[in-house]
C-alpha cells in the first residue's frame, strides 16, 4: 500500500513538472505549463507578503528567500524529470555571480556610511540644522535640497532617514507639516539617487552591467531635479510660515570622521577607475576601498590611548566633568562592527528578488514580457509604464527584469528606464525603500494615505522629468547601447 502511494505521488509530481516543449539549445519553455504557473503564483504570494511588511511586521527578505528556493527547486526537478539534469546549474551560477558582485559593492558602501554615522558626522549635521531655528518653509526646502544632493553619494535610504530625524525633532509633533516634509524628502532622495551610480541599487545595477557609463548618469541631473522641484513648489504653498523654537544640541564629531569621508571618495574613485579605464568590475575598487578603511581603523585603534590622554588633560584643566565622563566611555573603532550593522534584510531581499526573477526568466517569462512590452509597444511607453509599476512593485525586480530581458533599445531609452525606475517609486509611500523606512520612523505622522493624497502632484513631477529627458537628451535616442 505504501509502495503504491509512493508511486502515485512520484507519478503526480512527474506529470506536474514534465513538459515536452523545448526552446533553443535544449532549454525548456515552461511558460504555459503547470510548473511555470506554479512558480508565478509563488512569486506573487511572496511579493504580496513583502508589500504587507508594514502591517505584518514580517521582514521582506523572508518570503522572497523561500520563493527563490521553491522556484529553482521546481526548475531543477522539471529538468531532471525530462532527462536533462545539470543544465540549470550554469544559469543559477550566472545569477548568483551577478548578485555577489552587487552584494559586495553595497556592503562596502553601507560600511562606509555606518562608519560616518558612528563618527557622529550625521548627528553633527542634524544638530547644526536644529540650532539654526529655521522657519517651517526654510526647513522644508533645506531638508529636501540636502536629501537631493546627499543621496547621490550616501544612498537614498540613509539620506531620507537623516533628514526625517531632523524634521521630527524640530516640528514639535505637527503631523501635517511632518507628513509634507517626509513626502518631500522621499521624492528628493529618490530623484537625487537617479542621476548617480551610487544613489540607488537600480542605477548601480545599470552601471555594473556596463550599459551606462559613470559620467553618462549626470545628464539625468536636470530631469531628476525637475522631478523633485515640481511637487515641492506646489507643496510649498501649503506650509505655514511660522518658526519653531530653536533647540540647542551640542554634538562633537569623533576623531577621523572627515578622513573617513575622504577615504570613501577615494574608494569611489578607485571603483570608477577599475571599471572605466581597466574594464574590471567596480566591485574590485570597492573591496580595495574596504582595505583602506580597515587600515585607517587600525591606525585609530593604535593611536586612541594617546589621543584620549591629551583630551583628558585638556578636560581636567577646564574642569569639564561631562567631557571626562564621555572620554571614559569611548569605544575603539571596529570596522567589522560597521559591517555587521549593514542593512542585511535589504541585502538578503535583493538575493531573493534576483534569484526569483532569474528563475522566472529561465522559465521563459521575461522573454514573454519583453515581447509584449518592447515589441508590442514603443520602448518609451514601455519604460514610462514600468516606472509607474515600480511604485507598486519594488524598482529592484523591475530593473533586474529589464536587464535580464536585454531589449534592443537606444541609449536614451536605457537612461529613461534608469530614471523612471528610480523616481517612479515616489508615487506611493510603499514604492521605495526610503518611503517604507520613513513610515516606520515617523509612524502615525507620515502615512500611506497621507502620501497618496499628493500622488497627482508627484505625478506632475514624474511627467516633467520624462519630458525634460526626451527634450534635453533627444540625440541619445538615436544611439543604440
Amino acid at each position: 500500500m505504501q509502495r503504491k502511494l509512493c508511486l502515485l505521488t512520484l507519478g503526480g509530481l512527474a506529470a506536474l513538472f514534465s513538459t515536452s516543449v523545448f526552446a533553443a539549445g535544449g532549454q525548456l519553455d515552461l511558460t504555459g505549463t503547470s510548473v511555470g504557473i506554479f512558480a508565478v503564483v509563488i512569486f506573487v504570494i511572496a511579493y504580496l507578503l513583502v508589500m504587507g511588511e508594514e502591517y505584518l511586521h514580517l521582514r521582506k527578505s523572508k518570503p522572497v528567500l523561500i520563493a527563490a528556493g521553491i522556484i529553482w527547486v521546481s526548475i531543477g526537478w522539471t529538468y531532471m524529470v525530462n532527462g536533462i539534469p545539470g543544465v540549470t546549474e550554469a544559469s543559477f551560477r550566472h545569477n548568483l555571480l551577478e548578485y555577489s558582485e552587487l552584494l559586495l559593492f553595497l556592503l562596502v558602501a553601507m560600511t562606509y556610511i555606518n562608519a560616518m554615522e558612528e563618527r557622529r558626522l550625521f548627528d553633527a549635521l542634524r544638530a547644526w540644522m536644529i540650532r539654526k531655528g529655521f522657519s517651517y518653509k526654510s526647513l522644508f526646502w533645506l531638508t529636501g535640497l540636502l536629501a537631493f544632493f546627499i543621496s547621490p553619494i550616501a544612498d537614498n535610504l540613509t539620506t531620507a532617514l537623516l533628514m526625517c530625524a531632523v524634521v521630527v525633532k524640530v516640528a514639535e509633533g505637527d503631523k501635517r507639516f511632518i507628513n509634507l516634509c517626509c513626502i518631500n524628502i522621499v521624492i528628493a532622495a529618490n530623484a537625487g539617487g537617479a542621476f548617480s551610480p551610487f544613489g540607488d541599487i537600480t542605477t548601480l545595477m545599470v552601471w555594473q552591467a556596463g550599459i551606462v557609463k559613470f559620467n553618462e548618469f549626470f545628464i539625468l541631473f536636470i530631469p531628476a531635479l525637475l522631478n523633485y522641484l515640481v511637487p515641492a513648489a506646489v507643496m510649498h504653498f501649503f506650509i505655514e510660515n511660522r518658526k519653531p523654537a530653536a533647540l540647542y544640541e551640542e554634538v562633537e564629531v569623533k576623531r577621523g570622521a572627515i578622513r573617513i569621508v575622504l577615504l570613501f571618495l577615494l574608494t569611489i574613485a578607485t571603483a570608477v577607475t577599475c571599471h572605466s579605464l581597466l574594464h574590471l568590475p567596480p566591485v574590485l575598487g570597492m573591496m580595495t576601498g574596504l582595505g583602506y578603511l580597515q587600515f585607517f581603523g587600525y591606525y585609530l585603534r593604535r593611536t586612541l590611548p594617546g589621543s584620549l590622554a591629551r583630551k583628558r588633560v585638556m578636560a581636567e584643566k577646564r574642569g569639564d566633568e561631562e567631557a571626562l565622563k564621555r572620554l571614559g566611555s569611548v569605544v575603539p573603532f571596529d570596522v567589522f562592527n560597521r559591517v555587521a550593522r549593514a542593512e542585511w534584510d535589504t541585502l538578503l531581499f535583493f538575493y531573493g528578488v534576483v534569484m526569483c526573477v532569474g528563475g522566472l526568466g529561465y522559465m521563459g517569462y521575461l522573454a514573454l514580457v519583453s515581447e509584449l512590452l518592447y515589441t508590442g509597444w514603443d520602448a518609451v511607453y514601455a519604460n514610462v509604464a514600468l516606472g509607474v509599476i515600480s511604485a507598486v512593485v519594488d524598482n529592484i525586480p523591475v530593473m533586474f527584469a529589464v536587464l535580464t530581458m536585454e531589449p534592443e533599445m537606444s541609449h536614451g531609452n536605457w537612461l529613461l528606464i534608469t530614471l523612471t525606475a528610480g523616481v517612479g517609486g515616489s508615487l506611493l509611500s510603499i514604492g521605495s525603500a526610503a518611503g517604507v523606512a520613513l513610515m516606520g520612523q515617523a509612524r502615525g505622522m507620515y502615512t500611506f494615505f497621507g502620501h497618496l493624497k499628493w500622488a497627482p502632484v508627484i505625478f506632475l513631477g514624474y511627467v516633467a522629468s520624462i519630458l525634460a529627458h526626451l527634450w534635453l537628451n533627444a540625440d541619445s535616442f538615436n544611439v543604440f547601447g
